[in-house]
């Protein structure tokens, strides 16, 4: 296992390592500090943690309303019954929980953030287009979905108005994410209890009062089974791009299997549970569209209120890291030196603003958000994946990975050529959505939406045939 040589983000040296090394060991485990690291590595001296702590890390940030919709939406919107809805959601979320896991180890052995360890099989310049979607997808998208549910949730159970609710609710997220990675990892470590205790008696309450074998919503077939797999794919796979964000600081000799298998078991367990019991609720209220109602209009009163109030605890808890990755990744870009902190306030805001615009039609494109992270996460994995298995086969090592990390004039075409062609071609034939719908899913809107599959396969085979062309192999 090996740390990426230290270098600036723009892929040079800095002008004095030694005391970036000294910041980042200072930092240490203090939760109550800024972090003064933006995308270099993470030197081993400096070093902390336990993989058992990602448990709650990634348990945290999937208990919150938006993973209660995607359950709602597949009996609601996409007409299927509580069973079959189940077994996609599980399945969907199986796939982006197990890839979550696999990625989470790449933080341990190189010591830097998801997008920078992304370099190898993207190139120095092609990783911005993965870095700059998921700055985007990550700053403005889903802070946006995050801050509207919380915001909704804090005007209900306060009577405030939903614009200052919404204020306070962004302040609370950025705060999290300016102070950085350790101060991340506390406050999802300390919001689990009250939102596991909460989500839990609200899914006790549901499950004793939904129709799980009723008739209601049994006419999605075989196209809404993929529409609901498709989306808890995107939901858990959304964030497979921060894997690496928070294993970057635990020791290079943290057992592998434990770096893996927390993160996934967080992710799976966070998501699959809570997007159960939103289907469950959508048996409860017949034909009803609105998906917070579907979900608390039949809880008691006090447990209504306190589910309230984990919501709005729960979109910080997701929206913290969201606004940390979204900087990480912009940093990633290396355009020049940028520090994380500023960065990570300068993406609140604008997120804020995002959402901001969207309270009046609160939740109307969730569907469709997750279906386009899924249409560029799984080729971007393809990519991915498809780069570490021919290194493995070529007898590559980490320390060879980790220097084209670093190296400035390192690029490899096939990677971005690969990631944007697939994901091109899979979009103009099998998006199934309301704004767009592909030529394949035209004709045959029955198969639902096989994007991402489709993606995830094109790429993988466009890549490992593009790598070995001249121009688009690796520099060296």
């Amino acid at each position: 296992m090996t740390t990426a040589p230290t270098r600036g983000d723009d892929g040079t040296s800095v002008s004095d390592p030694a005391d970036l090394n000294a910041d980042i060991t200072a930092y240490g485990s203090h939760v109550l500090a800024v972090e003064p690291t933006g995308a270099e590595p993470i030197p081993e001296e400096a070093r902390h943690g336990s993989p058992l702590g990602l448990l709650w890390t990634w348990l945290s940030p999937n208990m919150e309303f938006a993973t209660i919709y995607i359950g709602v939406i597949s009996v609601l919107f996409f007409g299927l019954g509580f069973w079959t809805a189940s077994a996609a959601l599980l399945l969907g979320t199986a796939v982006g929980s197990v890839t979550h896991g696999w990625l989470s180890a790449y933080g341990p052995r190189f010591g830097v953030p998801q997008m920078v360890a992304g370099r190898v099989a993207f190139g120095r310049w092609g990783n911005a287009l993965p870095a700059g979607l998921n700055a985007v997808g990550a700053g403005l998208g889903w802070f946006a979905v995050n801050s509207v549910s919380g915001a909704f949730a804090l005007s209900t159970l306060s009577g405030m108005p939903t614009l200052f609710c919404l204020v306070l609710v962004v302040i609370a997220q950025i705060a999290v994410a300016y102070l950085g990675h350790n101060f991340v990892h506390g406050f999802e470590k300390y919001a689990l209890p009250l939102l596991t205790v909460v989500f839990l008696a609200a899914s006790a309450v549901t499950l004793g009062k939904a129709h799980l074998g009723g008739a209601a919503g049994t006419a999605g077939g075989f196209g809404g089974f993929m529409l609901a797999f498709s989306t808890a794919f995107g939901y858990a796979a959304g964030w497979n791009p921060f894997a690496a964000d928070y294993t970057r600081y635990l020791p290079s000799t943290a057992p592998r299997w434990k770096v893996i298998t927390y993160p996934a078991v967080g992710v799976f367990v966070g998501v699959s549970v809570l997007a159960v019991v939103g289907a469950a609720s959508a048996t409860i209220v017949s034909g009803e569209k609105n998906p917070t109602a579907a979900f608390t209009g039949h809880l008691p009163g006090w447990l209504g209120n306190l589910t309230l109030l984990a919501i709005m605890l729960g979109a910080i808890s997701a929206n913290a890291i969201n606004i940390y990755s979204a900087g990480m990744s912009f940093v990633s870009l290396g355009l020049r030196r940028l520090p994380r902190g500023p960065v990570a306030l300068v993406i609140g805001l604008l997120g804020f603003l995002v959402a901001w615009s969207g309270l009046s039609d609160a939740g109307h494109s969730y569907e469709a958000f997750l279906l386009v992270i899924a249409y560029w996460v799984a080729p971007w994995l393809a990519v991915v994946f498809v780069d570490q298995w021919l290194r493995h086969r070529a007898g590559g090592t980490d320390e060879a990975a980790g220097e084209r990390m670093a190296d400035a004039s390192y690029e490899v075409w096939a990677g971005p050529v690969s990631m944007l062609a697939g994901t091109l071609v899979s979009v103009l034939l099998f998006s199934n959505q309301e704004q767009f719908t592909g030529y394949v899913a035209k004709a045959a809107p029955s198969i639902g939406d096989l994007t991402c599959v489709v993606g995830f396969v094109l790429t993988a085979l466009l890549y490992a045939g593009l790598r070995r062309v001249p121009g688009l192999a690796p520099s060296r």
